[in-house]
């Protein structure tokens, strides 16, 4: 299974030959100055969000490759039963969350101390993930249109208001 490790400035995602062929790409590299916060999931499920776009789904076993969302993408590489170390990214990374399963809720604990003392810029604000931001409900509010009030449906009747 994947594994996470720190390369220098860096923070890699190194995976086993077959997630290789299986996500079509080598190891994930970022730099730790794009790390934004690092927590430990311990139910799997909880660090899958979106939709799963490339690599590998099998339902209730294996979600290994790119998730997208309205934020942008996700890598993970979780397995059922296992806890999950996910490092939340600042905007200017390629992703807004690496997921990687780790062997115990210890290992996990141990890897996410080490990467919250080598990574600058890290957010101790709260220990939780945040949460996506909800898309806009339509076109019109994305653009800036305020749309009108609503247009009553009887008019008053018998009298005006006068100023």
């Amino acid at each position: 299974m994947a594994r996470m490790l720190v390369d220098g400035d860096d923070l890699v995602v190194r995976l086993a030959w077959w997630e290789r062929v299986a996500v079509r790409r080598g190891e994930v590299r970022v730099p730790l100055a794009a790390v934004r916060r690092v927590t430990v999931e311990r139910d799997w499920w909880r660090a899958l969000r979106g939709i799963h776009q490339r690599g590998v789904h099998i339902p209730g076993a294996l979600c290994l490759g790119t998730r997208g969302h309205q934020g942008g993408k996700d890598f993970v590489a979780v397995r059922p039963g296992r806890p999950v170390l996910c490092v939340e990214l600042w905007p200017s990374a390629p992703f807004r969350l690496l997921a990687v399963a780790t062997g115990t809720d210890r290992e996990g604990e141990a890897i996410a101390g080490g990467l919250r003392r080598n990574a600058p810029n890290t957010d101790a604000s709260t220990p939780c993930r945040q949460p996506l931001p909800v898309p806009e409900e339509t076109e019109r509010h994305r653009a800036g249109v305020i749309s009108s009030p609503p247009v009553p449906l009887r008019r008053a009747t018998g009298f005006t208001a006068q100023a």
